[in-house]
Formats: C-alpha cells, structure tokens, sequence
C-alpha cells in the first residue's frame, strides 16, 4: 500500500513559501523559479485535499489549516536533515540522542558524566537541549527526556514511558565562611554539622518554585522556626548553589547537584539531615515505540550511573 507522504519537494516549497509568506521569496531562497514553487504548493495542495493557502492583494497568506501543518512540517524537514548531517557524520556507525532536559540537572549531573558515557560508547553523540515542561514527542525532534517532578505529573503526561533515575533528596548546604559564624570550630578539625535548631537562627535561602521547602524541612525535625520563609527567592537550583558559595544564606539543595562545590570545599553540609523530595528525576521516552539501541545504550548506561554506589563514586 502506498504511504500517504508527500514529496520531499513540495514538502520543501511549502515550507519556505509558509515561513516567507511569499512565492517569490521561497523561489529566492530555494533557486527556483517562483512559477516552480506555485506548481509545487498546488500539487501539495491537491494531494492533501486542503487549501493551505489563501491568495490576498499583496500575494498569499496561509489558512488556518496550512499555519498548523506547516509547523508540522518544519518539524519534519529539520529532523530530516539533522538524521542526515548525524549519517554523514557518522559514516553509518553509531548515532545521536537528542535530549530535552531540565538545566540545573543537565548542567551539573549528566555533563560531567557525560565523558564516562564516550570512554563506553564513543560512537554516540549526545545533544542536549533545554525543556522544562512535559511535551508531545511527536511534536518535536527530541529522542528522549530527563525530566524532574513528582510521580502524579509523570503519570499525567501523555504517551511516554518513564525510567525513574533518583529522588530528589535535599540537605541543607552552606559556604565554610557562614558556618564559622554560627558554630567554633577546632584547629584541624572538621566542620562539624549545626544543629537543626541552629540553622534556624541563619539567614535561609528560598526555592520559588519550592515555598514550602524550608517549612517542611524543618516540620521533619521537628524545629520550631517563625522566620521559614524569609530569605532571598532564587527559581533554580544553580541560583541558590552560586548564592550558598558566596555566603548569602543556607539552600536546600540535592547532595548531587553540588558535588563540585561540595568536592573543592566551597560548600559544606550544614546539618545532616535530609529532607525527601516530593520530585524525581526521571528518563521520558516515547510510548508504543520500538527504541534504538542507541537510546537503548545510553537508557541503560544512565540507569547505572543514577544507582547510589555510581552516584557516590561520581
């Protein structure tokens, strides 16, 4: 039976006719003659059986129908040469795994593993772009997804299946300096934990996107403290990381999106105890959908380095 796809030229056409709203200035950009790219746009419009454009005084506009297709087919013709660029690329070896991904995690997680994944793999290529917020794979070109939020909001986002990597486990860290005004410390001796009494008389840095995280920190050690929600209001965590090492306050923040600074002494662990997280960190990938072993590869490697003893040793 024969597939229900358009030519890749008239595919090509439409677009750039859509993007400029212009024959003539498709016809510019592809080296075409304009008379080429009308043809084109007619024998794509007879195909589909749609009007996807309407003609004006001043030449044509697209019709509700042809705006929607036509960012479905931008979509289409940029992953189609991304496939290509990444089979030239590659000489037919390997591949590519374009990853949509919250920053902070990215940034300060998954890089810096990024070069045990090519010491195992270095045929794989990984492209990482930011998103924040759940998706539809089939509007898009990415492959997978690491994304954080709580159980009820990956269960609600439609067509995907969801590896979960880690909870989201928060300690309350601070820079060496801040502690030293609030405990003595000996000669040669460690920084020793506060109290959790004591954090409630230093300044507290905020999560926006977390109001209640300093209230519920301190309810889970049973601490009374009035000024909970006082403070500074940073939306990510790489915000309160830089805020924490200048001496600003105390954050709460996950062991493992500090490691470097906790690693060159720059932050501290204030107190010792952890608050879980409503949150995980999860790997979204898309349903109903045979994945390739390069996805395959890398989900399989991530899981591995997600696991307590891998994520100690990171």
């Amino acid at each position: 039976m024969r597939r229900a796809i358009p030519s890749t030229q008239a595919l090509a056409c439409f677009e750039a006719a859509a993007r400029h709203e212009s024959y003539t200035r498709a016809a510019q950009e592809l080296a075409l003659t304009q008379g080429a790219v009308s043809r084109q746009v007619i024998a794509l419009e007879e195909f589909v059986g749609v009007a996807l454009f309407r003609r004006t005084r001043h030449g044509v506009a697209l019709t509700p129908a042809g705006e929607a297709y036509a960012r479905k087919v931008r979509g289409w013709l940029l992953g189609m040469e991304r496939d290509t660029l990444d089979l030239m690329a590659h000489q037919g070896t390997g591949g590519t795994i374009k990853l949509a991904a919250v920053p902070t995690f990215a940034t300060r997680w998954l890089m810096p593993r990024l070069p045990q994944l090519a010491k195992i793999h270095p045929d794989i290529t990984v492209h990482i772009d930011v998103q924040t917020r759940p998706f539809l794979f089939t509007d898009t070109g990415f492959d997978a997804a690491l994304y954080a939020g709580t159980p009820e909001q990956v269960h609600n986002w439609p067509g995907i299946e969801a590896l979960h990597l880690m909870d989201e486990d928060v300690v309350p860290v601070c820079s060496p300096q801040l502690l030293a005004r609030a405990v003595q410390r000996a000669l040669g001796r460690a920084w020793q934990p506060l109290a959790p009494q004591a954090l409630a008389d230093l300044p507290l840095l905020q999560q926006s996107t977390r109001p209640q995280g300093w209230v519920q920190w301190f309810q889970s050690v049973g601490v009374d403290a009035p000024r909970a929600m006082d403070g500074p209001r940073y939306e990510l965590f790489s915000m309160l990381a830089v805020a924490a090492t200048q001496g600003m306050g105390v954050a709460l923040m996950p062991p493992m999106l500090v490691e470097a600074e906790l690693a060159r002494g720059e932050l501290v662990i204030a107190s010792a105890q952890p608050l879980r997280g409503e949150r995980g960190y999860y790997l979204i990938t898309p349903a109903q959908q045979m994945p390739s072993t390069v996805l395959t590869a890398f989900s399989t490697w991530l899981h591995r380095m997600a696991q307590p003893s891998h994520a100690a040793a990171g």
